[in-house]
């Protein structure tokens, strides 16, 4: 996170060249970084928050004017209102971008503060969205396809989502109108090969409690709201490995009972029968480590939301394998036992890649 003194600069960066004649000095970096001092540690606005309010506050009382500061932000429009982004595009945090989606899913907001929260799709693919009650947005109707525009792509943990604010135009548009979406795209990925490894985080962990925040928590503390005592989630961030790429998955709490048979009570029992949450991690590492998966899923940033599981232990060897070996143990003259053409079979199977003799 950065220093106050670092959000001061930042926020100069923004805001002086829209300032008014005779206002420069009045928010010079110091003078900015005296405001936030004062709005966290002054009046406690929460860290996280800060920048925003500290912001709307200049620009306010400086008399900025606020669409030439805002359209500067967005760096130029990704997306109008005839050719919209691609959802699957979405994918700068920060971004003022315009695209056409199809409501596909609604859920029920976790608080007042949300007017709506749900998935939109298009014909690539499938995103979150929030529509805050603040902004005053109209309702939205599960399978309509509306035209979004001027709505922020928000970024977390390579996770990205829409967020309709005060500045975002809706347009619907009729179930049999040119613009409306039919079938909504999944932008799945599949991937077979081998779980090497199991990364950090993994196993039973506390998510912040927090309704708009899935951050995980750390010794008592999100890194956005403080201390917090969070609530507990299951997870598997893995590694598998096909021999030539590695491809790193995560699976929520429901992939990984179905992967492993360890659902999030049973994980919680563990944890107390133990007095030690770091069981969890390492009955699934016992559990996982070497065998081969077949998995499904969209990609979100560098992982593989997995969505659909499959072992494919009798995966059988590349054309070749069985040739190269009994090559490999002539030239060599190996003949020690356990490792024949024969029982080749019940080697580890963990690359298809055929072997060249002489090469490491």
């Amino acid at each position: 996170m950065n220093t106050l003194r670092e959000d001061a600069q930042l926020l100069h960066e923004q805001v002086a060249p829209h300032l008014p004649e005779g206002r420069v000095d009045d928010y010079d970096v110091d003078a900015l970084e005296m405001l936030f001092d004062s709005y966290v540690n002054t009046y406690r606005v929460p860290r996280n928050a800060a920048f925003d309010s500290v912001r709307n506050h200049v620009l306010k009382e400086a008399g900025v004017d606020t669409e030439a500061f805002w359209a500067s932000l967005r760096g130029g429009d990704q997306g109008t209102t005839e050719e919209p982004l691609p959802l699957a595009e979405c994918t700068t945090d920060g971004a003022w971008v315009t695209v056409r989606a199809k409501i596909v899913e609604l859920w029920e907001p976790r608080e007042d503060s949300i007017h709506q929260v749900g998935l939109v799709g298009d014909e690539r693919g499938r995103m979150k969205f929030v529509a805050w009650a603040k902004s005053n947005p109209p309702v939205l109707k599960e399978e309509t396809t509306y035209t979004f525009k001027d709505v922020v792509v928000d970024e977390y943990d390579r996770n990205y989502s829409l967020k309709i604010n005060s500045r975002s135009e809706i347009i619907e548009h009729a179930t049999d109108s040119p613009e409306a979406i039919g079938t909504v795209g999944t932008m799945t990925t599949v991937y077979e090969g081998v779980f090497v490894g199991m990364q950090r985080q993994s196993g039973l962990i506390k998510r912040c409690t927090d309704p708009e925040c899935t951050r995980v928590i750390q010794q008592g503390e999100c890194s956005e709201h403080g201390s917090n005592e969070g609530e507990f989630d299951l997870r598997i961030k893995g590694v598998l490995d096909d021999g030539e790429s590695v491809q790193e998955c995560l699976f929520t709490a429901g992939m990984t009972e179905v992967v492993i048979g360890i659902d999030l009570d049973r994980a919680m029992q563990m944890a107390s029968d133990a007095l030690d949450i770091s069981v969890v991690e390492r009955r699934l590492t016992e559990g996982l480590i070497g065998r081969r998966y077949t998995v499904e899923g969209p990609l979100l940033g560098r992982y593989l939301l997995v969505d659909e599981v499959a072992e494919t232990p009798n995966r059988a060897f590349s054309e070749g394998y069985h040739d190269t070996v009994d090559d490999l143990l002539s030239e060599y003259g190996y003949d020690g036992p356990g490792l024949t053409v024969e029982n080749i079979e019940d080697l580890p199977q963990t690359y298809d890649a055929a072997v060249t003799a002489g090469e490491n």
